[in-house]
């Protein structure tokens, strides 16, 4: 509920109309002149003032609606005018006034409607505000946005971390950001100076990607018609971003690994090393150790690629974050599209708080744009989300883990005891994940596991549920 003051030089309408907004919910001050107002209006945080534009002895309506519009953050009025003044409260209007009305017969039902009205575009501007300020806070990091414990701790050992020298290894499922956090670690290092370069290791054909890397010199393979730089010494005094580094090639890896150690590299064809001056940041969704056990990747430039790693959490076990990043997205594509989008419906953020975001943050992103180039108003609602987000039902608990509960008969078809058992184990993991807010730790801890059994296990999990 709000806080209203009512201004009114007759004791008789401030007493009907303090009655009036009482009975909505609301705690109603009063003031009898512009004086009073003023005083009033500077020394409490308001949501609306209600006032007459003629006040006696000393000013009128229209001082009221400066003194409120001139706070801060100001509170909504409404000015209400008896008959032949409608030209004065059309000034008020233009000066910062939300509505005006005549006094008369349909004063209290008018004044009921428009009240309730105010207050609430009231609070969307303060939930707005209180959203953009977050955004700006301690939560926000070079385009990085997170208040849940689990982006708390990647975002305070981002801060740690970056002005290191070390290698970065940053783990998590596509979409949940692993280039918006190598970006803010080169932001917060001593290299933030100099370039920050990306290459995705999955994007590029296997017989391109060494030169891609490397360079290449004139002459040196069928249409090599100019020396090339590669991205290594194009990142020079700066960062060198490899997603998906395990896309890899197997026959490649060798030469990374030399590049890490001596920080020298042989472009194709070339004689002569270059001298390599990039920091090195890797992001991959695989689990790096289970492709080492099956030989994919090589032990040894695993061990100097994940000298530090960072592990993103999915956007499912972070909901708290969602509305932060809706807000982010909206007003981007607000001005990218030139639209005047400002808020998110309480029923459509319900929608996607309720959804699981399998594509993580980058689904999110690509949700907030669609609905903001969809909306045909300031609000965007329920009808510019996507259809399975529209559908989405709340979640009333813990995924269902399938069983056959203690006591039970033995089904007659029997039991894939392989699947049961996955079944009831990734349900636990998940539980263990919600209880701790999506800090991976902890929730090791919650199953009585090392940490590097349960990101085994994760990863195990997340595979299974990518074939299914």
């Amino acid at each position: 509920m709000g806080r209203v003051l009512v201004v009114d030089d007759e004791r008789s309408l401030r007493d009907v109309l303090e009655v009036l907004i009482a009975s909505q919910g609301h705690s109603v001050l009063l003031a009898k002149s512009v004086d009073e107002a003023r005083a009033t209006i500077a020394t409490n945080d308001l949501d609306l003032v209600v006032t007459d534009l003629r006040l006696e002895p000393r000013g009128d309506g229209l001082d009221v609606v400066a003194a409120a519009r001139a706070r801060p953050e100001p509170p909504e009025v409404i000015v209400m005018t008896a008959f032949g003044t409608r030209d004065k409260a059309l000034e008020a209007h233009k000066r910062g006034a939300l509505f005006y009305l005549e006094k008369g017969p349909h004063l209290a039902t008018d004044m009921a409607v428009l009240v309730s009205h105010a207050i609430e575009k009231r609070k969307l501007q303060v939930e707005n505000t209180s959203l953009r300020q977050v955004l700006k806070d301690r939560f926000a990091l070079e385009g990085v946005v997170g208040k849940s414990e689990a982006m708390k701790e990647v975002l305070d050992l981002v801060v740690r971390i970056a002005p290191t020298k070390a290698n970065i290894l940053l783990i998590g499922e596509s979409g949940t950001g692993k280039e918006r956090i190598a970006r803010a670690i080169h932001a917060r290092s001593d290299r933030a100076a100099g370039p920050f370069v990306p290459l995705n290791c999955g994007a590029i054909p296997e017989n391109l990607i060494e030169s891609e890397l490397f360079g290449h010199v004139k002459g040196a393979f069928t249409g090599a018609d100019s020396t090339k730089q590669g991205l290594f010494d194009s990142a020079r005094a700066g960062t060198i971003f490899l997603d998906e580094i395990g896309e890899l090639p197997l026959s490649l890896q060798p030469k990374l690994l030399r590049v890490l150690q001596e920080r020298r590299a042989k472009p194709v064809g070339a004689v002569q090393e270059i001298e390599i001056d990039a920091r090195v940041v890797t992001a991959t969704n695989r689990d790096l150790e289970g492709e080492v056990k099956a030989g994919r990747f090589r032990e040894d430039l695993f061990f100097r690629l994940n000298v530090l790693q960072i592990d993103l959490p999915p956007l499912r076990v972070r909901r708290e974050d969602i509305p932060l990043l809706a807000q982010t997205f909206l007003e981007k594509y607000s001005r990218e599209y030139h639209r005047d989008v400002n808020s998110i419906s309480p029923e459509a953020m319900a929608k996607l708080l309720a959804f699981g975001f399998p594509g993580n943050v980058r689904q999110l992103e690509n949700v907030i744009e669609r609905g903001v180039a969809l909306s045909l108003g300031p609000v965007l609602d329920v009808a510019q989300l996507p259809r399975e987000i529209a559908l989405a039902e709340e979640q009333k608990g813990p995924p269902a883990v399938h069983s056959i509960a203690p006591g039970a008969s033995f089904p007659e078809s029997g039991v894939d005891l392989e699947r049961l058992v996955e079944s009831f184990e990734q349900g636990l993991i998940e539980q263990a994940l919600q209880r701790s807010g999506g800090v991976k730790t902890k929730a090791a801890e919650l199953l009585g596991l090392s940490f590097r059994q349960f990101r085994y296990k994760l990863a195990k999990y997340d595979r299974l549920s990518e074939k299914g």
